[in-house]
């Protein structure tokens, strides 16, 4: 067996308030640094507000959706909020909007809305899955 494994994280912290999310930023960079294959993030409760392209912090402070989103760009990992989630907290991709009637959509570029189907497959499929 390789000892370079496969990973999913699950976020369960809100973009800011709390250093949960920040935490697993830095601990998905460390993955990578280390040569093992970080798959996807799966925003879950308040993690799905890293999803938000509302989100403006303030010039003197670390910008964590767009760290998510260079991660994900530059090491093609998905960023997938659960869709129930944030349909709760109001963060809302287009096809919700649409299906919902709503007038505008904030999900940020790069994140996709899923169901929690999509967090089990990452269950059975990743070598490990860490939750922050």
């Amino acid at each position: 067996m390789s000892s370079l494994l496969t990973y999913t994280l699950v976020v369960n912290g809100p973009v800011y308030g709390s250093q949960s999310a920040r935490n697993a930023y830095l601990f998905a960079k460390a993955l990578i640094e280390k040569g093992h294959q970080l798959k996807s993030v799966f925003f879950y409760q308040d993690g799905v507000t890293n999803g938000s392209r509302l989100t403006v912090p303030a010039n003197d402070e670390f910008d964590l959706v767009a760290a998510w989103q260079t991660l994900s760009s530059e090491h093609n990992v998905s960023l997938e909020t659960c869709v129930a989630a944030a349909l709760r907290r109001g963060i809302i991709g287009e096809d919700e909007a649409s299906q919902h009637k709503l007038s505008a959509s904030n999900l940020a570029e790069g994140f996709s809305q899923s169901g929690l189907g999509s967090l089990a497959e990452a269950l059975l499929s990743q070598d490990r899955v860490v939750q922050f």
